[in-house]
């Protein structure tokens, strides 16, 4: 592999932004230094650009196997590196589903021909694989994915005694989709009898509203508190919610929270300019909800931004609101999106790179990525202050759309290294075929 000597970088890392350089040599970052020189490595001139750890995005759907018309994993890893996304834990929802240890390790072994990103992928739980749920490896998969509220390829685990067992048993952390299945079903059923075929995705955020949420994720803190779990909520939409979670140290917590792009960004006021194309579970919520979001991000009780990165195609999108799935691809644009949020002043470049970078690999005690630290992969990503205007000539995903189509991001990646090597390079992929299998610290 090729070394490469990255100057006059402004690296944000471990809660402060410095100039140095960093030599990178083969798979790891070598050195970081103010000052450094070498003979035989390709020298990248980042002055006036921001070096970063690549983003690690806890939740994506990339829909291999089985639904591949709408994205595959060698496809949406490339865009994910494109966006400054260097790993992915990608979800159970697949066809079939990942909830046998056989099936889990097929996706490992897609995945070993064909992402360009590092990866890892959740056990999937239903009401009867209890057994092979307690089988999973945590040093070599990241968590056990439990679907409490039915969402696209339904997984609802509605068993109070197995998600009691789970709870109480789980080898390794929980991460959690929160929304009471009867309050969503009552809804739906009471807004369809009314309005039926003129229902559309302005309703969505009163079919699976706050009572949904709050419903499921305080039920999952109130097991996780019971049987001193590791529980993470995934998707949090609700201001409500965030009074779940407490103010302390990451390392401290057993109980962790994710906001996601979109609630971040959309607000119910979207729906009716863009209708299916953020209709997401949970629903994007009021403005006051996204509001409270913000507030929970920026003090500490949500810990993590991920994207929950959902493709489906363009026919899909475009059926009626009752019949269109929920969903939407975001994981090439997450870091630009919140850069863009840094440049209105809601948050520091400092704690983007905590909650995208750092604060997963706590979480999750991924091995060796996360920091820019000499001895650690060298996943890396270069930003700069550029234009960057979203079309469907510049989008990676399979399904061809992306809601922040003409959009004009203020910064854009510029380069992205992957495990030392260089995989995106102002506007093009490299290579293919990079990514690793992520490995976790089973003891501290």
């Amino acid at each position: 592999m090729k070394s490469y000597l990255i100057k006059n970088a402004s690296l944000i890392n471990e809660g402060e932004i410095i100039q140095t350089d960093v030599l990178i040599k083969d798979e790891r970052i070598e050195r970081i230094d103010s000052s450094i020189s070498l003979k035989n490595a390709t020298i990248i001139d980042a002055e006036g650009a921001y070096l970063m750890p690549g983003a690690i995005d806890d939740q994506v759907h990339f829909r291999e196997p089985g639904l591949t018309q709408k994205g595959n994993i060698f496809t949406e890893s490339r865009a994910a590196v494109a966006g400054g996304v260097t790993s992915f834990f990608e979800m159970p929802n697949t066809k079939p589903q990942a909830t046998t240890q056989a099936l889990l390790q097929d996706k490992y072994d897609i995945a070993s021909k064909g992402s360009l990103a590092n990866y890892s992928f959740f056990m999937g739980t239903t009401n009867n694989n209890y057994d092979e749920v307690m089988r999973t490896d945590g040093k070599h998969v990241c968590g056990i994915k439990i679907f409490m509220g039915s969402s696209t390829g339904n997984m609802l685990v509605d068993d109070p005694k197995i998600l009691e067992h789970v709870f109480a048993n789980s080898p390794l952390l929980i991460a959690t989709h929160c929304e009471d299945e009867d309050t969503v079903v009552r809804n739906f059923n009471q807004y369809i009898a009314e309005y039926g075929d003129s229902l559309n995705a302005t309703f969505h955020d009163k079919i699976r509203n706050e009572e949904a949420c709050y419903l499921s994720s305080s039920m999952a803190v109130e097991l996780a508190k019971k049987h001193n779990t590791r529980l993470h909520v995934l998707h949090i939409s609700t201001a409500k919610e965030t009074a779940l979670f407490d103010i302390k140290p990451l390392e401290d917590k057993r109980i962790t929270a994710e906001a996601c792009i979109h609630h971040l960004w959309f607000s119910n006021e979207d729906y009716a300019e863009k209708g299916n194309w953020i209709k997401w579970n949970p629903a994007i919520k009021s403005v006051s909800d996204r509001e409270g979001i913000w507030k929970a991000l920026i003090e500490g009780r949500i810990d993590v931004i991920a994207t929950d990165h959902a493709p489906h195609t363009i026919e899909e999108k475009e059926e009626p609101y009752s019949r269109a799935p929920s969903g939407g691809p975001l994981v090439q644009h997450s870091i630009q999106a919140m850069f863009d949020f840094y440049a209105q002043g809601k948050i520091s470049l400092e704690m983007l790179v905590q909650k995208m970078c750092h604060n997963p690999a706590i979480l999750f005690r991924v091995k060796d990525r996360g920091y820019v630290r000499e001895g650690y992969y060298a996943d890396l990503v270069l930003v700069k202050k550029k234009d960057y205007k979203v079309t469907k000539d510049n989008l990676l995903y399979k399904c061809g759309w992306s809601p922040f189509e003409n959009h004009t991001f203020k910064y854009s990646i510029d380069k992205t290294f992957i495990n030392g090597h260089l995989a995106f390079d102002n506007g093009k992929i490299i290579d293919f075929g990079n990514g690793k299998r992520i490995e976790f610290n089973t003891e501290f």
